[in-house]
């Protein structure tokens, strides 16, 4: 019996810190099967794009190990270029160029020439719906336009592994479908390895076939998103406050929620109240009724079923749009277009 390939991508307690003190990894850790989407997740500053910017030669760890369709980033950055494809955050186009001609410079970077490089660049801009448009300038597209080139760009010469760092941010709804849709087709299509990062829960939900959230640099829970969701016994019962609750009252208050049949997971934080049950339309009025006992008036009740952001809720302690409104930039991010290359990364 054959051995099982090795993973594609594989991270081991990697940690970066940058000059002022700025910690991004804490100790991250990552295995990416080959043929799959993986999805970190995560609020902005978590660390995902430090994790990029590792994995891609971009950055060198503090300590840790990575590799990369089996290369080793730090001894053999040069064969984890050719092996991968990037599209960072910012777009790695020039904006002067047409859109062929961005497509063409990247391929000769790789070594295509000729006909192989002219079918090559055809058949991209033709997938991307990109043909149109393909003799005008860069700066003359849309956003989406733009992404579409970019993912283009990293695929010139059939990467092993494609690199997606947050690639539908400042698109519109619209063009942040349509991404989702030619992500989609890359994976089934080619069977294509890619590393996703994103801060939109949906995102990851609806492209991942497993996904890591990260959280202060880190990895706090694993697994595939309905796996996630389904750890998550009953229903989720969010309530709104109309006042918040001091930390004396709270941890009473938590504990005669706790004590509640059917209720599991109290978190209370301000004016706002989560609890998992095992049948959450059935909790609501004992939860009132606890609160109203305590004097806490109560605005709004919502039941739903388990979603990844209470996945990042019980793993993390706080909910998803708490910690992005309170994150910094990841101090990965860089303000400067970045694409890899076959003689190294510019």
């Amino acid at each position: 019996m054959s051995a099982p390939p090795p993973p594609a991508v594989q991270a081991r307690q990697l940690v970066k810190t940058y000059p002022g003190g700025v910690t991004a990894l804490t100790g991250m850790d990552l295995t990416v099967e080959p043929g799959t989407v993986f999805g970190l997740l995560g609020p902005n500053g978590a660390g995902k794009s430090t994790t990029v910017k590792v994995l891609t030669t971009l950055a060198r760890p503090d300590s840790g190990t990575a590799t990369v369709a089996g290369h080793d980033v730090l001894r053999h950055p040069g064969r984890v270029r050719r092996a991968i494809g990037v599209v960072a955050q910012k777009s790695g186009a020039d904006p002067m160029a047409t859109g062929r001609e961005n497509l063409q410079l990247q391929g000769r970077l790789y070594g295509l020439r000729g006909q192989t490089l002219n079918r090559r660049v055809d058949a991209l801009l033709d997938r991307f719906a990109l043909t149109d448009a393909a003799k005008r300038q860069v700066k003359g597209y849309s956003g989406g336009m733009q992404r579409r080139l970019d993912v283009a760009l990293g695929l010139v010469h059939r990467p092993d592994v494609l690199f997606l760092d947050e690639p539908t941010t400042g698109l519109d709804p619209e063009a942040r479908t349509a991404m989702w849709d030619e992500i989609a087709r890359l994976a089934g299509d080619e069977g294509l390895t890619i590393l996703l990062t994103t801060h939109y829960l949906e995102e990851a939900d609806r492209l991942a076939e497993r996904i890591a959230i990260v959280d202060r640099g880190h990895v706090v829970a694993e697994g595939t998103p309905d796996g996630l969701k389904g750890e998550l016994r009953g229903d989720a019962v969010h309530l709104e406050l109309r006042e918040p609750v001091g930390a004396a009252g709270r941890t009473l208050l938590t504990g005669a929620l706790s004590a509640l049949p059917g209720v599991h997971e109290v978190l209370l934080d301000g004016r706002r109240a989560s609890v998992r049950a095992d049948d959450g339309a059935a909790a609501v009025p004992a939860l009132l009724a606890v609160l109203e006992r305590s004097g806490v008036a109560v605005a709004a009740a919502t039941v739903a079923r388990p979603s990844l952001d209470d996945v990042y809720l019980r793993y993390a302690g706080r909910r998803y749009s708490e910690a992005e409104s309170s994150a910094g930039a990841d101090p990965g991010v860089s303000t400067e277009p970045v694409a890899t290359t076959a003689g190294g990364a510019r």
